[in-house]
């Protein structure tokens, strides 16, 4: 089956990419969109991943009410040649599950801004468990506690914002406001078919960035940070997915290499814990307008995520160190 290469786009790369410059600049190279429905269509390097023939590629998804409940409708890829839309709908599971072996591949790093519910849809709507990611959402504020910032609780960088960040990228993103004006008046809007000039633009968009903004935060982590951004991003993939089986059948989290261990002040491992909240109990640990969550956020140094209304509804995540993750349970465990 041929290509659909009725698209095309420009998409950033380092100008020293393969080469002798220092990567501070940028080219604009014009790639085609591929709009896949079969596998045959995608490179058989993604599809076949081997430590030979290693890639970074950026990836999104998008749905209706992505998570575990709602429908994946779309699975972008963008490749330094190329960018390839997955098409869920016409491609069915069938499509998706040949894309298993590569997105839980180590030979494949996926260039994502916050994999949370993207790796919740993928592992409960088609059995695949998301891995070795590069999440520039934990990345960003890795570099930003590098120079001695520090990020209020529930302060995220959201993807427009990253890319207005004139360190990362430096452009206005206003389509994203047209399609989630556009999302509010339609809910099915990636259900639609056949994908329309707007659709596709809209997903080219949301990853065409992600491999210019990859190798400019390379540039800018130290290895500590490093290994933390591979912990938190397993972490952060498996955290909805929780299931009776506390994640037995995931790949291992990162142990602390041995290259840190000899620093005076070596990392701590960091950890995910799931804590079951009893029937009518939840109010207490959110509190009257999220003061309470607040309040614990506030106390202890790690990321504590509740799934809401797209669920789980009755359990509550906590990632960070060991100590602070402890320590987050035993507060909320008070509060109950």
């Amino acid at each position: 089956m041929a290509y659909a290469s009725a698209y095309q786009t420009y998409i950033p790369l380092p100008s020293g990419l393969g080469g002798e410059d220092d990567g501070h600049e940028a080219h604009l190279s014009l790639v085609p969109i591929h709009i896949v429905t079969h596998a045959s269509q995608l490179p058989i390097e993604f599809l076949s991943p081997s430590p030979e023939k290693q890639l970074v590629v950026g990836f999104d998804c998008e749905g209706v009410d992505l998570c575990r409940y709602g429908t994946l409708c779309i699975m972008q890829l963008a490749f330094s040649d190329a960018i390839y839309l997955i098409d869920a709908i016409q491609g069915g599971e069938k499509l998706m599950k040949a894309c298993k072996r590569a997105l839980e591949s180590n030979f494949i790093t996926k260039v994502i801004h916050d994999c949370k519910r993207d790796s919740e849809a993928l592992y409960f709507q088609y059995g695949i468990k998301l891995h070795n990611v590069v999440d520039t959402q934990i990345a960003y504020y890795l570099i930003e506690e590098q120079h001695g910032q520090t990020r209020a609780p529930d302060d995220y960088i959201s993807f427009v914002g990253l890319l207005a960040d004139p360190r990362y990228c430096g452009i206005s993103y206003t389509e994203k406001k047209e399609v989630r004006v556009l999302l509010k008046q339609d809910p099915k809007f990636w259900t639609r078919r056949p994908l329309s000039e707007s659709m596709v633009r809209t997903a080219t968009d949301d990853v065409r960035f992600l491999l210019y903004i990859f190798y400019k935060m390379m540039e800018k982590l130290n290895e500590r940070s490093l290994w933390q951004l591979a912990v938190r991003g397993a972490l952060y993939c498996r955290c909805f997915c929780y299931t009776d089986n506390e994640y037995a059948d995931w790949p291992s989290i990162p142990i602390i290499p041995d290259y840190l261990t000899v620093e005076e002040s070596s990392p701590e491992q960091e950890i995910l814990s799931v804590l079951n909240i009893p029937p009518g109990k939840m109010g207490l640990v959110i509190g009257k307008k999220g003061a309470s969550i607040l309040s614990i956020k506030n106390s202890c140094n790690a990321e504590i995520l509740i799934g809401g209304e797209k669920g789980p509804p009755d359990k509550v995540f906590i990632i960070g160190p060991v100590k602070q993750v402890r320590k987050a349970e035993a507060i909320i465990r008070g509060r109950m």
